[in-house]
């Protein structure tokens, strides 16, 4: 017997293998198998098997098989195949989304030592900077390196030729570990009474005297339902060792074996089961999608619904009514920070039909989650965009909760946007699929204008609750009447203080981290910038250190400037950490709390601080974009926005509609019950069109404008777009590359716009220079996008066979949500 093997690289093409006669009754196309490529050993995908092959060469045996049922039947491998074509990747590649990370077997190369001989060559060596002389360095310090450690130390990834001369020279010798699965099945070792309970009564008298640990062990065990117990749990409780235990299987009374533990993502988070009575507007919404889950068929509906109109609600009975005809779902929302509260609420309904997938979960959460799915234990699953890929057997619906949110986006190969593909996964199992939004993309409802989705609306709060009172506050103007308080004007503050007397939530918005978003020098004006990037470092009050928000580079805040020794540094901006000190500065009494992404980043912390806000324990939330997403709470009656320029001032083609989906969702966090909303927006430019769109809450307003602007300059939903991009720590090879490949694309600037390559907004990003082009293409000459795969894909052939850049990384990203 012989499979065909796609391995997660970016080859297209698939491998023959054969398979031991011991594995062939195992094999089915959808399993993982272990085997030989190249020189290590990896993991693959089973795509096909056979009982014969056309291969002349010789074919080598799998070794082993990871999965014991397929982990994608025939549709899922279609629509795999179909985001391979799309998004420019391999079949591979995106095969390696539908498994759990650090659940396949794979070998690294390491290199052991003669650490005397390195030192001595090394001493010979006249030029210490060289790279032969930097890699004997290491290896006169250790004796064993994997190659990734190498590469790292000597900052190089071509260091093969200099291996091979070492290897040949006797100085180090080249092996293969092969290592096993880092997330597996967790094992615990458990204690179970093996004979009747009036037997083991009978005994203990037996051993009272001399053995009191084993009867304290046995009348623990008599104690407890299921007769068993973790052993380890066991011995903390009582004190006892393993020999208590082993000395009672001998005596045929225990049982001692490993059992398998599912490791279960908590939910820190915990709200009351409410049974809510929906409004005819949520009915007619439910019964019109609800026809397309009874009887499958594959449509798109938008359901666009102001804040607070309970789209959740919709969500959970439609996801009813897929369970009541056998079916299962998929609930996708953008990112952890919404899954919290949406967690919750579909825990309480459905309990344990429900499981949680997402990045924050720990890798053995994460594998214990995908098996519980793999198994069919679990009928709906919630997650970010990942979860898009659990193997979910026989979904009725697909759910995507803000949809408009930039975060579905993955910003690695393949570079996948999760809404898409959700909807292609739709229709490739002849289902239905939602996407709710307060404010949807232009894309999506350009679709509904055309037809392409059924628009769904939801117009009003539910429980008569009404939308919130928004004003903008014009900072200019308060800064001539002396009413700002540095970076509060007095407006806020007098109304944050009045919110606090009536003990009602108030939730503030500054979309940056850190304390300030600068720190430059008044005599120079020189900004420290960070050593790997070029963006300017933000200071952290908290670690008193500077930091950059791309790589993660740190550094101390240095005396003097670095560049011209003036004393004179000044911090300029302002970031989460800053509203937070200045607002405890004016409300000392108050209990403010931030939630960003440095102060959340503790497991299971973001849950404990909404349940705090919930019950009053905490008056202000300070943060960033995470407040403004799916925050349900009925007491908050203030919404604050320190700033409204800082996205409009990016300089994208989508900073209009963020900036307007971010201030409308933020503001919606107000008057979500009988108490009346109110939102202050601080502003330098309140008669901005986007601003007033958000005053009026007018979304349709704004879409109309919006949708002109795109049409005029040529942006999506009426071009398809291609981000080219190069990567080099060494500029010219960046720009070179990028002028290489531009001058292939030109080939096809008849039926494709493409741009002349420029550097990126953002110049340098971890050490590498950054060029881009980008290439559009009418949707009305092509509107699958065909023809411009087509282009790229020819041109970078054409490109590596004679370019002199093979060593610059090329990235294709298509339909981009950012071209900085």
């Amino acid at each position: 017997m012989y499979v065909q093997i796609v391995f997660p690289v970016p080859f297209k093409k698939s491998f023959t293998y054969s398979v031991p006669t011991e594995l062939e009754e195992y094999i089915q196309a959808g399993i993982r198998a272990v085997a030989q490529f190249g020189k290590r050993v990896t993991t693959g995908f089973i795509i096909s098997h056979s009982s014969e092959t056309d291969v002349k060469e010789k074919i080598k045996p799998i070794i082993d098989l990871l999965d014991d049922q397929p982990v994608f039947n025939q549709t899922d491998f279609e629509f795999y195949n179909w985001m391979a074509d799309y998004y420019l990747s391999t079949i591979g590649e995106v095969l390696r989304l539908t498994v759990p990370q650090g659940s396949d077997v794979q070998s690294k190369k390491k290199y052991s030592s003669d650490r005397e001989y390195a030192t001595q060559l090394l001493s010979d060596e006249k030029n210490k900077n060289s790279l032969k002389a930097k890699l004997l360095k290491v290896f006169s310090d250790k004796e064993i390196a994997s190659l990734k450690f190498l590469q790292k130390e000597v900052d190089k990834k071509n260091i093969y030729s200099q291996l091979r001369t070492l290897i040949n020279k006797g100085v180090i010798t080249e092996h293969e570990d092969t290592e096993a699965p880092k997330a597996k099945e967790k094992k615990v070792l458990f204690a179970k009474l093996i004979k009747p309970i009036d037997e083991v009564y009978d005994f203990i008298p037996s051993i009272e005297s001399k053995s009191p640990k084993q009867v304290a062990l046995l009348l623990r065990l008599l104690n407890i339902p299921e007769k068993e117990a973790s052993l380890s749990e066991l011995s903390k409780e009582l004190n006892i060792t393993k020999s208590s235990a082993d000395s009672l299987v001998k005596k045929g009374i225990l049982s001692v074996y490993y059992k398998v533990i599912e490791r279960k993502h908590s939910i820190s988070y915990q709200e009351e089961f409410k049974n809510f009575e929906l409004t005819p507007q949520q009915i007619s919404v439910v019964d019109t999608v609800n026809q397309s889950v009874i009887n499958p068929a594959f449509k798109v509906f938008l359901l666009h619904g102001v804040t607070g109109s309970g789209k959740t609600q919709v969500y959970i009975e439609l996801i009813k009514t897929a369970l009541s005809v056998g079916k299962s779902a998929l609930l996708l929302v953008p990112e952890i920070s919404l899954t919290p509260q949406m967690t919750a609420r579909l825990y309480n309904i459905f309990r344990d039909e429900v499981t949680v997938m997402h990045s924050r979960m720990s890798p053995g959460e994460r594998f214990d989650a995908w098996q519980k799915v793999l198994k069919r234990k679990s009928k709906i699953v919630i997650g970010a965009r990942s979860a898009l890929f659990a193997p979910l057997d026989n979904i009725g619906i697909i759910i995507v909760d803000e949809e408009h949110d930039h975060s579905y986006k993955q910003d690695d190969n393949p570079r996948y946007n999760g809404r898409d593909c959700a909807i292609m996964r739709a229709k490739f199992l002849n289902i239905p699929v939602l996407l709710g939004s307060a404010t949807p993309s232009v894309e999506s409802m350009w679709n509904a204008n055309q037809n392409k989705y059924t628009l769904l609306q939801l117009p009003e709060r539910v429980d008569n609750a009404k939308l919130p009172l928004i004003t903008l506050v014009n900072i200019l103007d308060e800064k001539k009447q002396k009413r700002m308080e540095n970076i509060f004007s007095k407006t806020l503050l007098e109304k944050i203080n009045d919110r606090l007397l009536k003990k009602e939530g108030i939730i503030i918005l500054q979309n940056r981290r850190g304390f300030s978003t600068q720190l430059y020098c008044i005599e120079c004006g020189q900004i420290e910038v960070c050593d790997n990037c070029s963006v300017s470092l933000v200071y952290h009050i908290n670690q008193n250190i500077l930091k950059c928000h791309y790589c993660g580079f740190t550094k101390k805040i240095p005396p003097t400037c670095n560049h011209c020794g003036s004393h004179h540094l000044k911090y300029f901006g302002t970031g989460t950490e800053r509203v937070e000190d200045e607002l405890s500065f004016y409300f000392p009494n108050t209990n403010i709390t931030r939630i960003d992404s440095d102060s959340v980043s503790k497991k299971g912390f973001l849950g404990e601080i909404l349940n705090k806000f919930r019950n009053g324990e905490i008056d202000i939330l300070v943060g960033t974009q995470i407040v403004s997403k799916g925050l349900d709470f009925s007491r908050v009656s203030l919404v604050g926005v320190i700033s409204a320029e800082t996205s409009l001032w990016m300089p994208d083609f989508r900073a209009d509609e963020r900036t307007f989906q971010l201030l409308t969702q933020v503001s919606g966090r107000a008057g979500r019950s009988t108490l009346s909303g109110e939102v202050l927006i601080q502003t330098q430019n309140h008669r901005h069109f986007v601003l007033k769109m958000v005053l009026e809450n007018n979304y349709n307003g704004f879409y109309s404008k919006e949708i002109i602007d795109r049409k005029t300059h040529g942006y999506p939903p009426f071009v398809r777009i291609c981000l080219i991009e190069t990567k080099h720590k060494i500029e010219e090879h960046a720009r070179g590359a990028i002028i290489d490949f531009y001058n292939e694309l030109k080939i096809f600037d008849k039926r494709l716009k493409v741009s002349p390559p420029t550097t990126a907004v953002l110049a340098r990003l971890k050490g590498e220079f950054r060029y881009q082009l980008i290439v559009k293409s009418s949707r009305e000459i092509d509107p699958a996008g065909s023809l411009l795969r087509k282009a790229i894909l020819e041109s970078y052939a054409n490109y590596n066979r004679k370019t002199r850049f093979r060593d610059v990384r090329i990235i294709f990203d298509i339909d981009p949500q950012s071209i900085i």
